[in-house]
């Protein structure tokens, strides 16, 4: 997609909020979500601390042709009717707002659109897509390695190692998350049955399908990102204890299906633009297959998102303590790009439908600190997280709360943001015996 207007990066908004450099949403973001306020739910636009509602701004004929099109689209429950219509729509929607909203507008125009807004902080945020299917994979050596292998599966280099996760317990972020009940190792070669003892967070990006292909239609590499509606964060949280029980010989199961948190607004594939880079260099043994490479690929498939998580107990909450930062990441070094774990998971003719979310497993790098999830930092609850005020930890504890950041970087544009995926524990449901 060919950088156009709405990514300039000088441009700025008559709404001061868009223009503060620590927002997640200036004017060059625009991202899609879902949003309650008063007993109306309809989709929305984010800019600086304001939502633009959309479903407003199409009754008050605001826009015209392709825009005011994908804006009825975006006016329901959901996102998948605007998803559906394909990207050239969203993109007229957004190239009309970043006119709306630009500092040069005049006063008519602006003050139609501005009484389409209603405050970010008085609207519920809601899950943005009805997720058919979602789908988590493993794209980063470093946590492939980490978690208690010595080498690489042999099928790590070749394609983009996944299975397939629960969409019906995909949630938005800001959901309370219920501690699983399930089975696990205990002492002394026992199974025990109970609440999960080893609870843990996985950092993740997420891909929302836009595009779907029939049954027994493989998507090549060269059109996978034409697929892609847009990004979001993930936290796929993982009950290590019954996961690892459970996974031999198949894989994950309830250890992974209780609950994964995202992130409310869709940063669309078109403002991500100009932060792609070069994927991981690959060369000899370690190229690619044909049909998961391309030039494009090479050049320019990955993103430069610097990701973070952070942790806040029961105890820094009540004494108004700021989160602990225990993870920051590098996205633009997966080892596989959404492209080819899209054009990987249509390779067998595997129809994707709109609205599918695509996870892109832990994003650990290399260093200590860019270990994404509690079983790499503590190595597998060996080893203590320490905290400011003393206190520690293997795994969550109930009333811990994880919050993830994520922000596309590049020297000379402003910083987007995903809005924040947060998720705190709850005690688990006594054990139905």
């Amino acid at each position: 997609m060919a950088l156009n207007r709405t990514h300039n990066p000088a441009r700025r908004s008559w709404l001061a909020s868009a223009n503060d450099p620590s927002t997640d949403f200036p004017i060059q973001n625009l991202p899609f979500g879902v949003f309650r306020h008063g007993h109306v739910t309809r989709g929305g636009v984010a800019i600086g601390d304001r939502i633009v509602d959309l479903a407003r701004a199409a009754r008050n004929g605001i826009f015209t042709g392709s825009a005011a099109e994908a804006a009825s689209a975006a006016s329901g429950t959901v996102l998948n009717p605007l998803m559906r219509l394909g990207r050239a729509h969203a993109a007229a929607l957004r190239n009309d707002l970043a006119d709306l909203l630009d500092a040069g507008i005049d006063k008519q125009h602006r003050e139609s659109l501005e009484a389409c807004m209603v405050p970010m902080a008085a609207a519920e945020l809601l899950r943005p897509v009805e997720i058919a299917a979602f789908t988590d994979f493993l794209c980063s050596i470093d946590h492939t390695l980490r978690m208690g292998r010595d080498t690489l599966p042999a099928a790590f280099k070749h394609l983009p190692i996944a299975y397939n996760g629960r969409a019906t317990s995909v949630i938005v972020s800001g959901t309370d998350i219920v501690r699983p009940n399930g089975q696990f190792a205990g002492a002394g070669g026992s199974v025990v049955y109970g609440p999960e003892p080893w609870l843990d967070f996985e950092l993740e990006m997420g891909a929302f399908v836009g595009v779907a292909n029939d049954l027994g239609a493989p998507v090549g590499i060269g059109s996978a990102d034409q697929h892609i509606f847009g990004f979001c964060l993930v936290n796929d949280w993982s009950a290590r204890g019954i996961q690892f029980f459970e996974s031999t010989p198949l894989g994950p199961f309830l250890g992974k299906s209780f609950s994964t948190s995202i992130s409310p607004w869709i940063v669309t594939a078109e403002a991500l633009e100009p932060y792609r880079v070069a994927a991981v260099t690959r060369i000899g043994d370690d190229a690619p297959p044909a049909h998961l490479e391309s030039n494009e690929n090479r050049t320019s498939g990955a993103f430069d998102i610097e990701l973070q998580a952070f942790v806040r107990t029961s105890k820094m909450r009540a004494q108004n303590v700021a989160p602990l930062c225990v993870t920051t990441t590098q996205f633009r070094d997966m080892y596989w790009t959404f492209a080819q774990m899209l054009a990987h998971h249509a390779s067998n003719g595997c129809n994707l439908h709109v609205g599918d979310l695509l996870g892109s497993g832990t994003t650990s790098g290399a260093t200590d600190a860019s270990r994404a999830c509690l079983a790499e930092i503590t190595k597998r609850g060996t080893t203590q997280l320490d905290f400011p005020d003393g206190e520690t930890r293997a795994w969550l504890e109930d009333g811990d709360e994880v919050i993830l950041h994520g922000h596309a970087v590049r020297a000379g544009y402003p910083r987007l943001g995903f809005g924040e995926c947060r998720g705190r524990i709850v005690a688990a449901p006594t054990p139905s015996l």
